[in-house]
C-alpha cells in the first residue's frame, strides 16, 4: 500500500491524497442504510481530468479497486467502499465550464452540486428540471450515475433525458467523450446513456454537457385531503387521463404527514389519511388547478386547497422535500425503497405497504412522485435493537417483491447499489445479466471499478 500511496502522491497535490483512517471513514460509505462498507486504503480528491487519469492509471498497475464519489447523498450504497480500495472523490471537481442560452446547453463537471447549476442557468432564464430532494447536496456526477429523478419528473423526465454527451476516464486511464452537443445526433451506439446509471462500474464521468429548457412560469400548487390512499390514487389516475401535465403530483400518506410536522411544525392536517399536492407552470396555472382539483373532488377529496401565490405553493414543496429527513427522524434509522410501478397499481402498492407494515409492526411512511408511480416506502426503525432492524430488512424485501408483482421495477431512480443487487437479477433475468456483464467485462476487464456495484 504505501508504494501506491506513493504513486498516487507523483500525480496528485499532497493534500488531495488522504490516508488519516479516521478522515477516510467518513468516505466510505453514502446514506442507505444495510450496505456493506469496507475500509479504503485512501481517498482521492482530484481537481483536474488529468489527476483523474493518474489514478486510474496507477490503480490499474497496481491492481487497486476504485470507487467513485458525488456528495455521497445516495440511497443504495452505491457510493460504498470496498476493502484497500481507492475512494475518488470528485466533489472538487465543480466548476460551470460553460452556459449557452442558443444551444441551450450546460458543460459542467461531475462536482457542480444540482441546486448550484440550476440557480445559475436561472439567471440567463433557462431551466435544468431533474431535482432530486437532496438537490442541496447532491452533485450532477452522483445524478448521472444513479439516473436519479426529482419532484418535476412527472412533466419534465429524469436525469438521463438530460444528458446529451459525458467526458469519461476508463478504467486503465483513457479519456473517452460521448454523446454531442448538438439538438440531434444518432452516431453509433448510445454511449451516453449507457454510463447514466451505471453506478461508476463503467467509467468515471469528468464532465457533462446538459441539454437546458426555457425557464418556465412560476408553479401554483394545490393540496388535496382524502380519506384513503386508495382514494388519493385514483385522483391521480382520473389527472393523468384526463390528460394533464402537472409539473408535480406528489402523495405523502399520513405516517409521513405526522413525521413533517414533528419535524418542521408546518401544521399539515394529520387527521387525512392522504395528501396530494399537484403544481402546474403552464401560462395560467389557475385554472389548470381549478380542473384538477375538482377531479379531486370527484375522486373523494375531503378538501382541495390551492396555494394563493409562489410563496404557499413553496411552503408545500419544502414540506414534500422534508419528508425523507423527517421519516428517519422517527426511530432514528431508515431504509428506504423507490419501487415505481404503473400508476394503476399505485394504490395496490400503498395499500399493499400498510399491509407490511402491520405484518411486522413497523412504522412505515409512503411519500411517491405519484404522477410516476415512483413510491418511495420509508421503513424506519431502531438500527441498536437487532428484532426490529431484521424485521425492517424483512418488509424491505417484502416491498420489492410486491412492486415486481404489481409490475413494477426496483428502484425508480436511487438505482441498485449494495442494497438491491439480488432483486437486480430477478428482475432482470439470467439473459439480460448474462449480457450486462459482458458489457461490464468490455469497459472495466479487470473489475476495478466499482466492484459489486451493481454486479
Amino acid at each position: 500500500m504505501s508504494a501506491l500511496i506513493e504513486r498516487l502522491r507523483d500525480g496528485l497535490p499532497a493534500q488531495a491524497v488522504l490516508t488519516d483512517p479516521d478522515v477516510t471513514a467518513s468516505y466510505s460509505h453514502d446514506m442507505a442504510s444495510f450496505c456493506e462498507a469496507g475500509t479504503p486504503a485512501a481517498v482521492v480528491l482530484p481537481r483536474t481530468v488529468e489527476q483523474v487519469r493518474h489514478v486510474m492509471r496507477t490503480a490499474t498497475r497496481f491492481r487497486v479497486p476504485v470507487v467513485p464519489q458525488g456528495a455521497r447523498t445516495g440511497l443504495s450504497g452505491a457510493a460504498n467502499a470496498v476493502d484497500g480500495c481507492v475512494v475518488l472523490s470528485l466533489v472538487r471537481m465543480d466548476r460551470i465550464l460553460e452556459i449557452d442560452p442558443v444551444e441551450r446547453i450546460a458543460v459542467v463537471e461531475p462536482g457542480v452540486v444540482n441546486a448550484r447549476l440550476s440557480r445559475a442557468v436561472a439567471e440567463l432564464g433557462l431551466y435544468y428540471p431533474p431535482d432530486p430532494s437532496s438537490w442541496e447536496q447532491c452533485t450532477i456526477g452522483g445524478n448521472i450515475g444513479t439516473a436519479s429523478g426529482g419532484l418535476c419528473c412527472v412533466k419534465y423526465g429524469v436525469t438521463a433525458e438530460y444528458v446529451l454527451g459525458l467526458d469519461v476516464v476508463l478504467a486503465d486511464g483513457r479519456l473517452m467523450s460521448t454523446g454531442r452537443r448538438t439538438a440531434k445526433g444518432v452516431t453509433g451506439y448510445d454511449l451516453t446513456r449507457l454510463f447514466v446509471g451505471s453506478e461508476g462500474s463503467l467509467g468515471v464521468v469528468v464532465g457533462a454537457t446538459l441539454a437546458l429548457r426555457p425557464r418556465p412560469p412560476r408553479q401554483l400548487a394545490l393540496a388535496a385531503e382524502f380519506p384513503s390512499a386508495a382514494a388519493a390514487c385514483d385522483a391521480v389516475c382520473r389527472i393523468m387521463a384526463e390528460g394533464h401535465t402537472p409539473s408535480l403530483l406528489e402523495l405523502m400518506d399520513r405516517t409521513t404527514l405526522r413525521a413533517v410536522n414533528d419535524l418542521t411544525g408546518m401544521g399539515l392536517p394529520e387527521t387525512t389519511e392522504a395528501l396530494l399536492l399537484a403544481a402546474f407552470d403552464t401560462p395560467d396555472p389557475a385554472a389548470d388547478l381549478a380542473a384538477v382539483g375538482a377531479l379531486c373532488s370527484a375522486a373523494g377529496a375531503g378538501e382541495v386547497v390551492p396555494a394563493e401565490d409562489a410563496a404557499e405553493s413553496e411552503m408545500l414543496l419544502r414540506a414534500r422535500r422534508s419528508a425523507l429527513v423527517a421519516l428517519e427522524a422517527v426511530r432514528g434509522t431508515t431504509m428506504i425503497d423507490d419501487v415505481c410501478v404503473p400508476r394503476g397499481r399505485l394504490a395496490d402498492m400503498v395499500e399493499g405497504v400498510a399491509a407490511i407494515a402491520e405484518k411486522h409492526g413497523l412504522t412505515i411512511g409512503v411519500c411517491a412522485h405519484a404522477g410516476d408511480g415512483n413510491t418511495h416506502p420509508t421503513v424506519c426503525f431502531d438500527g441498536r435493537d437487532e428484532d426490529e432492524a431484521r424485521r425492517a430488512r424483512a418488509s424491505f424485501d417484502e416491498i420489492m417483491a410486491l412492486g415486481l408483482d404489481l409490475g413494477g421495477t426496483i428502484t425508480g431512480e436511487h438505482g441498485v447499489g449494495v442494497l438491491k443487487r439480488e432483486w437486480m437479477a430477478r428482475e432482470l433475468g439470467p439473459v439480460a445479466m448474462e449480457m450486462q456483464r459482458g458489457i461490464k467485462r468490455v469497459f472495466d476487464p479487470l473489475g476495478l471499478l466499482n466492484p459489486g456495484k451493481p454486479l
